[in-house]
């Protein structure tokens, strides 16, 4: 009987490893895009929140870039599936929506 390869089975330990950063990412991306969708500018005049809201918005695609970035790897890849991914890349979509309509 063959065994199997060491290099494949090392979801147990890894997994948890990885899953910090990809967490701390996603949770980096949901508080710029709450930001990004909470700020209310004044008026046309109110200039600051209008930059609040573009700078929400390119931290939270930098954010949400960065762990699609991490996911990328393949040791990741090869651990993590893509639902560990998908909230910060919906999150950055959203936060890219929220620039191109009213940032």
């Amino acid at each position: 009987m063959t065994r199997p390869s060491p290099v494949d089975n090392d979801c147990g330990c890894l997994r948890p490893v990885l899953a910090v950063p990809l967490i701390l990412l996603t949770l980096v991306a949901a508080y710029f895009c709450w930001t990004a969708l909470t700020i209310r500018p004044s008026g046309p005049w109110d200039d600051d929140a209008y930059a609040g809201i573009v700078l929400s918005c390119v931290l939270t695609i930098g954010a949400a870039g960065a762990a699609a970035v991490l996911w990328l790897l393949p040791s990741v890849r090869r651990t993590m599936g893509w639902w560990w991914v998908g909230p910060a890349v919906l999150l950055g979509v959203i936060a890219a929506v929220r620039w191109g309509t009213g940032g």
